[in-house]
């Protein structure tokens, strides 16, 4: 008699993963973290459940302690220790800081006017009062001796209100004074040796969008209204166009189900994908197929027979391999993706033109003093480039004193104001200025792609030089194509990637591979928690239109400058690290006009600290 059947019972959810050395270790080689010592293992575990911090959690800090830091990625006891004082302890008191910040005298906006109120009841009661012979009375306001409302004392935020500082903090950043190391160059390129890195201001120097009006993004637009349908269509229809690609550049036959069984290799074509909500491994892997040959069913794939892969959520890429069951594709070929072809222009320029790169913070994190952004512009005045890219966040949102509202003034205003000081500051230099919104700028839009900075006051003398762009951008000087993008696709790329290699591998070339093969500015699906993509304009304007000859992409990861596929890809890093200061790039440009097999336009490059 056949047994009745069973109900399925529904999957428990995943639970959060117990913290062990295993679980730990696991996370920090995801990031090319090592042990030097063997109590360093039992001492990231002891980390972890005395702050309350998963693997996960624990290897982000790491390694964000590890590159801001400039330290070896092998960890020692001293290391962690250093950690623990410098990070994990400010992360758990950083709560109870911002219950005594309610209590302290800084104030925010509205209670500073509350503040004055008081002051002047205080000057009503004293009318009508007899002082005591023990009170300190304030002296009287005469004619002869006007007393003003509210004297511009050192506790007075109103006397800091400047360009320069934008905080109650009266004392500047001392960390950030006491740099050593200023205008070191800490990273290369090029076989020019020792130019001189000046140029002309800018002069005769042509700079615009690349491609038509329509293919940019130039104002502000309307988000949050997508659907769960319209964000599968544009993968779906990215899926397609690189397929196409693959199969023309590869000489591939038709594409055939993932999910009918084959006895002999077969040609697949797909989206890579996690088989659960956590971190990409070799034993996760599935493909989202097409919506032409598998109506987008998925598959888990075996990759024990491929020697090299690198791989990432949202990778479009065709698989060769066999499917006996119908329920595991074992592959034996991975098909590299192929990128656009470079920029022509029909009439190039054959001047050489500087380009500065520099993207905030600009400010200290323990003060909003601007005094880096000012080193910076008294860089561009010394040196003169052509265009300098200044990438956000120009207000940081990460930044303590603006999380806890301790500004002096509503957040456009002060950003107004710091590109008045950058403007203004840069005048003579005639360089043309490019601004970059940030993600992480507090005042913008938080949403991915980003329409560009609005911003009317701009003075009709500087119009012509003074140009605000989206994230991401590919603008055009001279005939050269860069690619622009605040957004650090690095970080996010880097720790959802999994590889496996014979040789030496560079995680940043691999990543830098992926971006100009998947044309697009952010390739990642599902993508980091902390962007917020609306997929209907992501399809429209983060899409690569060509290669750019150079791709510039700051991120918190170590700066460097090197040549991936015929682009010169530079991260220059940020202008300030935490308390102390940071890098900015700079390159020569020009167009080789000879004739023959194509040059890198970009003849040089540097990073340099600040």
């Amino acid at each position: 008699m056949a047994e009745p059947e069973r109900a399925e019972e529904p999957e428990p959810g995943p639970e959060p993963e117990p913290v062990s050395a295993e679980a730990v270790l696991r996370e920090l080689r995801l990031f090319e973290l090592c042990c030097r010592d063997e109590d360093v293992p039992a001492r990231l575990v002891e980390l972890c459940l005395t702050h309350g911090l998963g693997p996960v959690a624990l290897a982000n800090e790491l390694l964000a302690f590890v590159t801001s830091k400039d330290l070896d990625t092998e960890l020692s006891s001293d290391s962690l220790h250093s950690f623990e004082h410098e990070v994990l302890m400010k992360r758990s008191s950083r709560a109870s800081q911002k219950r005594d910040n309610r209590c302290s005298g800084l104030h925010d906006i509205h209670s500073l006017q509350e503040l004055l109120d008081e002051e002047e009841e205080d000057e009503l009661l004293d009318a009508y009062t007899t002082p005591s012979k023990n009170s300190q009375k304030r002296p009287n306001s005469t004619p002869e001796t006007p007393r003003p409302k509210r004297s511009l004392s050192s506790r007075s935020p109103y006397a800091l209100f400047s360009p320069s500082s934008f905080s109650p903090s009266v004392t500047p950043s001392q960390k950030y004074s006491a740099r050593s190391s200023r205008g070191e160059v800490v990273a290369s390129f090029g076989s020019i040796q020792g130019p001189t890195w000046s140029a002309h201001g800018g002069r005769g120097c042509t700079l615009a969008l690349f491609g038509s009006p329509e293919e940019n993004l130039t104002k502000a637009y309307k988000f949050m209204f997508q659907k769960a349908l319209d964000v599968r269509e544009v993968l779906l229809w990215r899926i397609e166009e690189l397929g196409d690609a693959l199969k023309n550049h590869h000489h591939l036959e038709d594409f055939t189900s993932v999910l009918l069984p084959a006895q002999e290799p077969v040609t697949v074509l797909g989206q890579i994908g996690c088989d659960s909500n956590g971190k990409l491994n070799a034993k996760s892997v599935v493909l989202e197929g097409d919506r032409e040959h598998s109506s987008g069913g998925q598959i888990p794939l075996d990759l024990s027979e491929l020697r090299e892969y690198s791989l990432f959520p949202g990778q479009v890429v065709a698989l060769e391999g066999t499917n006996s069951t119908g329920k595991m594709m074992v592959v034996s070929k991975l098909y590299e993706g192929v990128p656009l072809p470079f920029h022509t222009p029909p009439e190039p320029a054959s001047e050489q033109r500087m380009v500065l790169v520099a993207c905030g913070p600009y400010t200290p994190s323990d003060s909003i003093g601007y005094d880096p952004l000012s080193d910076l512009v008294t860089v561009i005045t010394r040196d003169h480039p052509d265009v300098c890219i200044l990438f956000g966040p120009f207000l940081d949102a990460k930044h303590e004193q603006v999380e806890n509202c301790q500004l002096l003034g509503s957040f456009p205003d002060v950003f107004k104001l710091c590109l008045k000081m950058i403007i203004e500051g840069t005048r003579s230099a005639g360089s043309q200025l490019v601004f970059v919104p940030s993600a992480r700028d507090v005042h913008h839009d938080c949403v991915y792609p980003q329409p560009p900075f609005h911003y009317p006051e701009l003075p009709k003398e500087d119009k012509q030089r003074v140009h605000f762009v989206s994230d991401p951008c590919t603008l055009e000087v001279d005939g050269i194509v860069l690619g622009l993008t605040s957004t650090d696709l690095l970080f996010h790329m880097g720790a959802e990637e999994i590889s496996s290699s014979s040789g030496i591998s560079d995680r940043f070339t691999r990543i830098l591979k992926h971006i100009l093969t998947q044309r697009s500015y952010y390739p990642l699906y599902p993508p980091s928690e902390e962007l917020n993509i609306d997929y209907e304009s992501f399809y429209h304007y983060a899409s690569l239109p060509v290669t750019p000859d150079v791709l510039v992409t700051p991120s918190e990861l170590r700066y460097f400058v090197k040549e991936v596929l015929g682009c010169v890809c530079i991260n220059p890093g940020r202008l300030t690290k935490g308390t102390v200061g940071g890098t900015y790039g700079r390159l020569y440009l020009q167009r080789d006009n000879t004739g023959g097999e194509r040059k890198s336009p970009c003849v040089a490059a540097q990073v340099v600290k600040i």
